[in-house]
C-alpha cells in the first residue's frame, strides 16, 4: 500500500473511529456504510484520487454501491464499496463529479437506487414506462415478444 493510501486510510480511522475494512489485492478496497460515505469520499478526493471512472451496483446481502477512484497524478486505484441500507438512498456525486450523472442514472434504471440529489434522475436505458429493475435479483421476466 502506498504511503498516500496508508495516510488517507489512517485519517479515515481516527476521523470515524469505526473500523475500515482494508482489502488489498490489485487494487485496495474500501468498505463502508453509507451514513460516512459523503466524508470518505471527500477525503478520498483530497489525497488525489480526483477521477470517477466508475460507478456500478452490486446484490449480495443487500445492495451496495461500487465507485472506482484514479489518481491522475500516481495513477492508483481504489475502490469505495457502500452497503445500502434498506431506504436504497444514497447521496448523489454529481456537484462534484460530472461524469457520475450518467452512471448514477444507470445505476437508478438497473437497480432502483435513488441518488439523492441528482438533478435528472430518470430512467436512461429502459422505456419510461417499464416496470421494475432488470439487474436485481427479485426482478422476474414477465413475458417476452
Amino acid at each position: 500500500m502506498s504511503k498516500i493510501c496508508e495516510r488517507m486510510i489512517s485519517s479515515l480511522k481516527e476521523e470515524y473511529q469505526q473500523n475500515v475494512e482494508i482489502i488489498e489485492n490489485t487494487q485496495m478496497a474500501i468498505c463502508i456504510e453509507v451514513n460516512i460515505f459523503l466524508g470518505t469520499v471527500k477525503k478520498v478526493k483530497e489525497y488525489g484520487f480526483n477521477f470517477l471512472v466508475d460507478l456500478t451496483a452490486v446484490e449480495e446481502e443487500g445492495l451496495s454501491c461500487i465507485y472506482h477512484f484514479m489518481s491522475l497524478r500516481t495513477h492508483e486505484l481504489i475502490r469505495i464499496k457502500v452497503k445500502l441500507d434498506e431506504k436504497l438512498e444514497i447521496p448523489s456525486l454529481t456537484k462534484d463529479w460530472t461524469a457520475a450523472n450518467v452512471q448514477e442514472r444507470e445505476v437508478y434504471d438497473l437497480f432502483g437506487i435513488n441518488f439523492t440529489g441528482h438533478p435528472n434522475l430518470k430512467r436512461i436505458l429502459c422505456p419510461d414506462n417499464f416496470i421494475g429493475h432488470p439487474l436485481r435479483k427479485d426482478f422476474k421476466i414477465i413475458q417476452r415478444r
